[in-house]
């Protein structure tokens, strides 16, 4: 080898596998894609059972739908079988399937360039061209990096032909014309690419047309002609194309940029209104996210769901573990908990999944500490309890910067010490400085306890329950706070209140100490808490 080692990973029928990769339940149908605007559209692209069907390139819709009312018989020798399913081509379904296979492909080397439409006679292909010289030691030799690079495209639903060799158009013409693994010696590329068609060049019909006067069907017939009278005849494109023909073409090579972006999407052929159709999809997309995550030795940290609803409408939702995570099935329950609890106004017609990968977490117990609930169960729980009693209801309580008595709201429940772990923190409780010395604690009336009050000297001096009456000794206050008053003047809204810490006597004699608060607004009196 010169140091040069290249191999080209092609996808053919590409607008057909972009939209069947995800569709499981239509992979042993016929299928042909249809391009352009109705009622002028055409096949551009199908898979093996649709051509042995006899459907075609180029049909039109008209031909391509009579086709399903043909008997075996008027097909002559095709064999009559399930009717064609006829799908309209999706940008998006290719640009999402586009940069699934890029991402399949950088696993294998950082040095890639795309070609398929990029260049002549490529049709509807994706491929990429892989720099893999000096990859030996990573994936073995160059026929078995090729199986693994095929396993790992058929893992992520690409049905794909790879080529290795030296030179890139070698590469790239040598796996256009194959379904399997082809690893062409350095030397051999002549005689690799002899037998394939002079179609595989490119040529427009002038120029095809003189070649197949010529008697030239075959690159190995092109590379034997003598360079010069080849030239003179057809001029200096003539050189290039010979050059191809015998595998000794010049490419400069274009590396492109990978960009790690979990995203899956799925446009559907009709409307899906069920939930279980739709979530018979999205079980698919989720274990696409997580083969691409676990590849880079992450999980997901969240999953964002989007809906196109019919009417030109959107819808989504998301999810968010507590701790990352790959588990296929826990995932798609969260998922389906979540959907089931804000379901889509309108039939879905597009299905877009995005994720947030983050670091695999452990939880590490102590020897002695009471045993946690598993996060995925606890996440469930948690989604089931929203379902229920409604998404403001569930989560932890966080205390809101606020003068407010009791201001709080609420948020999404999560694991303190994971969380963390996840973004590279420590916790340790030997840090923490424990304060020695009396304390005094606050016990809180759950609900306020309304009660009556009895002022002197702009005082209270007696406060009455439904139980007890309290002698105040001594009162301390009042300590007014207000806030809100921009607001409207409800629980929600403005408050305007006084405290007062009093020291009082029962009936019986116990002294207490309390905190009465007065609602100045409604000149209403509440006992909050006991000073223990």
């Amino acid at each position: 080898m010169n140091g040069k080692l290249l191999a080209c990973a092609w996808a053919a029928e590409f607008p057909t596998q972009a939209l069947l990769r995800l569709r499981t339940d239509w992979q042993m149908e016929p299928v042909v894609v249809l391009d352009g605007r109705a009622p002028e559209e055409w096949v551009c692209s199908l898979n093996r059972l649709a051509e042995r069907r006899g459907a075609a390139a180029g049909m039109t819709r008209l031909e391509a739908e009579s086709m399903n009312g043909l008997s075996p018989q008027r097909r002559g020798p095709v064999v009559g079988g399930p009717d064609l399913r006829l799908l309209k081509r999706s940008t998006e379904s290719e640009a999402a399937a586009r940069a699934v296979m890029l991402e399949c492909a950088a696993k294998f080397s950082p040095r890639i360039q795309e070609t398929g439409t990029a260049e002549p006679g490529s049709g509807t292909a994706c491929a990429f061209v892989l720099d893999i010289a000096g990859t030996e030691r990573l994936f073995g030799p160059p026929a078995q990096l090729a199986e693994r690079l095929k396993e790992e495209l058929a893992a992520a639903g690409f049905r794909a032909a790879i080529a290795v060799s030296a030179n890139y158009h070698a590469a790239r013409m040598k796996a256009a014309a194959m379904r399997g693994i082809a690893v062409i010696p350095e030397g051999a590329e002549a005689e690799a690419l002899a037998k394939l068609p002079i179609a595989a060049l490119g040529l427009d019909e002038e120029h095809a047309a003189t070649f197949a006067l010529w008697g030239i069907g075959t690159l190995g017939e092109l590379a034997v002609l003598p360079e010069a009278e080849l030239v003179a005849r057809m001029g200096p494109k003539a050189r290039v194309w010979r050059a191809l023909a015998r595998g000794e073409a010049e490419h400069a090579f274009e590396p492109i940029e990978t960009a790690f972006a979990l995203e899956e999407f799925c446009e559907f052929e009709t409307p899906v209104e069920q939930i279980d159709s739709l979530l018979f999809v999205g079980a698919r997309m989720i274990d696409c996210l997580v083969t691409r995550t676990a590849g880079r030795a992450l999980a997901l940290r969240s999953l964002t769901a989007e809906m196109g609803l019919e009417g030109a409408g959107t819808h989504g939702c998301a999810i968010r573990p507590a701790v990352p995570t790959i588990d296929r099935k826990f995932l798609l329950k969260l998922l389906q908990l979540e959907i089931g609890t804000h379901p889509p106004q309108a039939a879905v017609v597009r299905l877009t999944l995005r994720a947030e990968a983050g670091a695999q977490s452990k939880v590490q117990l102590g020897l002695f500490a009471p045993q946690m609930p598993e996060p995925s169960r606890l996440d469930v729980t948690l989604a089931r309890l929203r379902a229920m009693v409604g998404e403001e209801r569930v989560g932890s309580p966080v205390l809101e910067d606020t003068h407010r008595a009791d201001g709080f709201r609420m948020e999404g429940f999560a694991i303190p010490g994971l969380q963390m772990r996840e973004t590279g923190g420590t916790h340790n409780r030997g840090d923490m400085a424990i304060e020695e010395g009396p304390r005094m604690a606050l016990r809180r009336v759950r609900p306020a306890r309304a009660v009556r009050v009895t002022v002197r000297a702009a005082k209270p001096a007696v406060f009455r329950d439904q139980e007890n009456s309290y002698e105040i000794a001594a009162a301390y206050g009042p300590w007014r706070t207000s806030g809100c008053w921009w607001a409207l003047k409800s629980c929600d809204g403005a408050w305007d209140c006084e405290e007062w810490d009093v020291l009082a006597a029962m009936n019986g004699g116990r002294s207490v100490a309390c905190l009465l608060t007065r609602d100045r607004a409604r000149n209403a009196w509440r006992l909050e808490a006991f000073y223990d």
